[in-house]
């Protein structure tokens, strides 16, 4: 798919670099109507510290490629949980154990958006 950054959101751009290295449960929330530090927040488990890594690095990687640069990344160095602050998108990646005990989605009272970016902005 050949998108550009005026056809497709951040979120949406950071969903599919996500997706393209198979993050795992991929949830983006929309909490434009809950906070101002953010509009989007975006979690995805790696099977591994590994692929944690690349998922973070994947998603700077593409979004840098559209001129758009993280503010801030923290937990590079062990691999178990890395914050991507995008600004307007947030991006959560971490291994399965510690999402699950942190449970993020559940700090967030809103919907998860649909899962395929490209079907609901019609790009299929």
């Amino acid at each position: 798919m050949n998108e550009t950054a005026s056809t497709i959101s951040l979120h949406e751009q950071v969903y599919l670099a996500l997706e393209d290295l198979k993050g795992v449960d991929i949830c983006v929330l929309d909490v434009r109507s809950l906070t101002t530090i953010t509009d989007y927040m975006v979690i995805v488990s790696g099977t591994s510290d590994r692929h944690v890594r690349a998922l973070a690095n994947s998603v700077m990687d593409t979004v840098c490629k559209f001129g758009i640069h993280p503010i801030g990344v923290e937990g590079e160095g062990e691999g178990e949980w890395i914050l991507v602050d995008l600004q307007d998108v947030i991006v959560h990646v971490m291994q399965k154990t510690t999402r699950e005990f942190y449970q993020l989605e559940r700090l967030w009272d809103v919907k998860q958006i649909p899962d395929d970016p490209a079907a609901s902005a019609g790009h299929h």
